[in-house]
């Protein structure tokens, strides 16, 4: 948000109550504040300014107490909202999905990669507890790909995936297609450092990738919505 403030005035000689006032209409913005106090004190203080604001000043106008025609003040203060916490991704490894296609070209496209996959909720507690001890796991196997599957955004892809309970993980790879599903929440995360040491071996698959095997997700018509349930944290 950006607020933009003007003061113009007919001469140098400024009330303590006019710049007072001044002060009272940048309460919204801490920087602002800050930058109209330290104006204050500089005008009131300061006989030998050559130039304010961009405009030259004389500093012979200024002894000799001639007005000055216009004098503006400009303070701009942007303030950006961080990402929110289903925004951030670990590294290169951790993969937003936002449609089935998208989903079906990272499984095919990882090969014979350990892919696991996690269906979350923006407003379920128990994904929003894990998230950041899943984003340090993908920091330490740079070798795993990971695919963030937001709920709200692919509803007939998780239904048919049988997504019930969020947070719920599948683990994926090559020609072997899904290898292991299961909802888990924070208190429980062990069981995902145990998938990922029994899965994540040295292996060739034969034959192309399966994806998500011989399901056909783009077949399906969206299911009767319901929303599914969050596991305890």
């Amino acid at each position: 948000m950006a607020d933009l403030m003007k003061l113009s005035c007919n001469s140098l000689s400024f009330s303590s109550s006019i710049l007072t006032a001044f002060s009272s209409s940048l309460n919204s913005s801490r920087r602002a504040v800050s930058f109209c106090q330290r104006l204050h004190r500089r005008i009131v203080s300061v006989s030998d300014i050559s130039s304010v604001g961009g405009e030259f000043l004389s500093p012979n106008l200024l002894k000799s107490g001639k007005q000055l025609a216009s004098f503006k003040i400009q303070a701009t203060v942007t303030e950006t909202e961080p990402p929110k916490w289903w925004e951030r991704n670990a590294g290169p490894n951790m993969i937003d999905i936002h449609s089935t296609q998208e989903f079906l070209n990272a499984l095919s496209q990882a090969g014979d990669k350990l892919v696991i996959v996690e269906f979350y909720g923006t407003w379920c507690a128990s994904c929003r507890a894990l998230f950041p001890k899943l984003c340090r796991t993908a920091e330490e196997h740079p070798d795993i790909l990971f695919l963030k599957v937001n709920f709200d955004e692919n509803k007939p892809m998780c239904k048919s995936l049988n997504v019930k309970v969020l947070p719920n993980f599948q683990f994926y790879r090559g020609a072997d297609g899904q290898l292991e599903a299961f909802s888990c929440s924070l208190a429980k995360f062990q069981k995902i450092k145990d998938a990922i040491a029994l899965h994540n071996t040295a292996r060739c698959s034969i034959g192309p990738p399966r994806g998500v095997g011989d399901l056909n997700l783009e077949t399906f018509s969206p299911p009767k919505e319901k929303q599914p349930e969050s596991s305890a944290t």
